[in-house]
């Protein structure tokens, strides 16, 4: 049985969780077709429409731990949860999302089963032995992961995965129970929550074509076409850390290791060069299309194509045929 550790974003279940669930029943089918059971912490503001939601996703069980030790999240508590299911049902694979309370909290299951936990899979390759491939490096470079204790503990790499409904809906059983949880799992928890500024990043990080500029920019007024082209391809643009550090762009729009990590299905990057920073933040791109004028450079190197010339000619000659096919 595989456990899947479900997160929702205002009241809806989370897009990473939806896609973690894919990678489930691919693991579920290559185990002879067994059974997806998810577990949610704390309250549901619409419980059928989650439910209906999971059943389309495959998943035949839902487990709601309930209780004031979940009115807040604490990755200690959320553990002591997914461990009681995990024991109740002997599920041998637990998995959650490689978000940043998913990695926490499998951390943390994985400290109390004395079991490794493999971060930001990507894959896997059979289950005799099981064996995965996960993100490392900042997303640079894959590693093979061999998990022969059981259970199974792993959190699956961001959009690595695409969320899909199955053919034939199930109607899960949903099971509330309110778990033990010691002192001790308590003392590192959310007290409090507040209003923040808007983080302009977020379309960024979901944007599905993502247009971006470097040094080649040339300075702040370097901007205009590769902000027109993003518009035009109703996408974001992105640039890389020099051009922050420069001042010629906000923060919010970096792309790289210290800025915001995207997967877009098409990533445009302009006049950047592609330092290994910059490549941690857009690895998981579907399709790069490179534009640079040196031609060695590793972003021309690893992209899908790959066009040597000047941006400031290239993109508004792109910018002139979308207009003109479009008209």
């Amino acid at each position: 049985m595989i456990l899947v550790l479900v997160e929702s974003e205002a009241g809806a279940t989370s897009e990473v969780s939806l896609e973690t669930l894919a990678f489930a029943r691919a693991l579920a089918a290559e185990g002879g077709g067994i059974a997806i059971r998810a577990v949610v912490i704390g309250d549901v503001a619409d419980r059928d429409a989650m439910s209906a939601e999971l059943g389309a996703h495959g998943v035949s069980e839902v487990h709601q731990a309930m209780g004031d030790a979940f009115a807040a999240f604490g990755g200690a508590s959320w553990a002591a949860a997914l461990q009681a299911v995990r024991e109740a049902t002997g599920s041998v694979v637990v998995v959650a999302a490689g978000s940043t309370r998913g990695n926490e909290v499998l951390a943390h299951l994985g400290a109390r089963l004395d079991v490794p936990m493999a971060a930001n899979v990507v894959s896997f390759s059979g289950l005799a032995p099981f064996v995965v491939s996960r993100q490392v490096v900042g997303g640079a470079a894959l590693e093979e992961m061999r998990l022969d204790q059981r259970p199974a503990v792993l959190t699956v790499a961001g959009h690595s995965w695409t969320a899909a409904r199955v053919e034939t809906p199930t109607t899960p059983s949903w099971h509330e129970f309110t778990p033990e949880v010691g002192a001790a799992d308590l003392v590192a928890r959310v007290v409090s929550t507040g209003t923040k500024e808007a983080d302009h990043s977020d379309s960024l990080k979901t944007a599905r074509v993502v247009v971006g500029a470097g040094r080649g920019a040339g300075g702040p007024e370097g901007f205009a076409a590769v902000a027109e082209l993003a518009e035009l391809l109703h996408g974001s643009l992105g640039v890389s850390r020099v051009v922050t550090s420069l001042g010629w762009r906000p923060h919010h729009e970096q792309v790289g290791q210290t800025g915001s990590r995207i997967s877009p299905e098409l990533y445009i990057p302009c006049g950047i060069s592609g330092a290994i920073q910059h490549w941690a933040g857009c690895a998981s791109s579907k399709t790069i299309l490179a534009i640079n004028t040196d031609p060695d450079a590793p972003m021309m190197t690893k992209a899908t194509y790959a066009v040597v010339g000047d941006m400031h000619e290239v993109v508004p000659a792109i910018i002139e045929e979308l207009n003109r096919r479009r008209s």
